[in-house]
């Protein structure tokens, strides 16, 4: 499966950073997977009565709303349930619902959610040509800034999605670094890449600044934040060794592969 390589990707990083780390870091803190159902027990919308979860899907029915303070996407959904996440290997499927003919359509993916002004998110959009669209964006208590290596001032990284198909899309995060990489489709190489040190860790989550789409098959592989305990669970076939265990939160387990 796709994300088996991830993993195996993140874990072999993870290796560098825990040389270095102190011996009193607890061994509990390693590398989990969540594995959100499509449900609303498992993702927290800003606004509930524009989603429906369906045929393992994550919808959002209808454009948001937008928010007062900073701009920043209008609508979107955080996983509450398992831990929060530092480093992170985000796969899924998306797709946008919004007509092609509307030329700024996009979805986000959201990342390092702490607040809902403290955040990052990778837009995924038809435009390119515009600076809030198709780039990679932090959000810290003031309006979004964009981040990403390709964005010219005039262009950024060709369209990500151009079209009403599904997309396979890999979001890699380290936190140590603060380098981000986004693939889409099994692309090699990455369509978007920055590097931003202006905080770590939290949720993630799915949704669009201004229209709507829906998400499936989402696979977080991540290391728990060291305050945050969870509960050993069950090893993973064969990446076993290489991922420290899978994350079952009391009183809803998360799907496990």
């Amino acid at each position: 499966m796709r994300w088996r390589s991830s993993i195996a990707a993140l874990a072999t990083g993870l290796l560098v950073v825990a040389f270095a780390a102190p011996a009193s870091a607890s061994p509990q803190h390693g590398l989990v997977i969540v594995r959100p159902s499509a449900t609303d027990r498992h993702w927290d919308p800003l606004s509930p009565e524009k989603w429906e979860f369906a045929h393992d899907q994550v919808i959002m029915t209808e454009r948001g709303d937008a928010p007062e303070g900073p701009r920043r996407p209008f609508e979107y959904a955080v996983v509450g349930e398992g831990p929060e996440l530092g480093s992170l290997s985000y796969n899924a499927e998306v797709r946008i619902d919004e007509p092609v003919t509307r030329d700024d359509r996009d979805v986000v993916l959201v990342f390092n959610h702490q607040s809902h002004t403290r955040f990052y998110y990778v837009h995924l959009s038809q435009d390119n040509t515009t600076y809030p669209h198709n780039g990679i964006f932090v959000v810290d208590n003031a309006d979004r800034v964009r981040i990403d290596d390709q964005w010219n001032g005039t262009a950024g990284a060709p369209p990500a999605i151009d079209d009403t198909d599904w997309h396979d899309v890999r979001l890699e995060y380290r936190a140590s670094s603060g380098e981000i990489a986004v693939h889409v489709d099994g692309s090699g190489e990455p369509l978007m890449t920055a590097k931003d040190t202006s905080f770590s860790g939290g949720r993630f989550g799915f949704g669009s600044f201004d229209n709507y789409g829906r998400v499936r098959d989402v696979t977080v592989a991540g290391t728990v934040l060291r305050s945050q305990p969870h509960t050993p669970g069950e090893h993973l076939g064969s990446v076993r060794g290489v991922v420290d265990r899978a994350y079952r939160p009391p009183p809803v387990a998360l799907n496990h592969s």
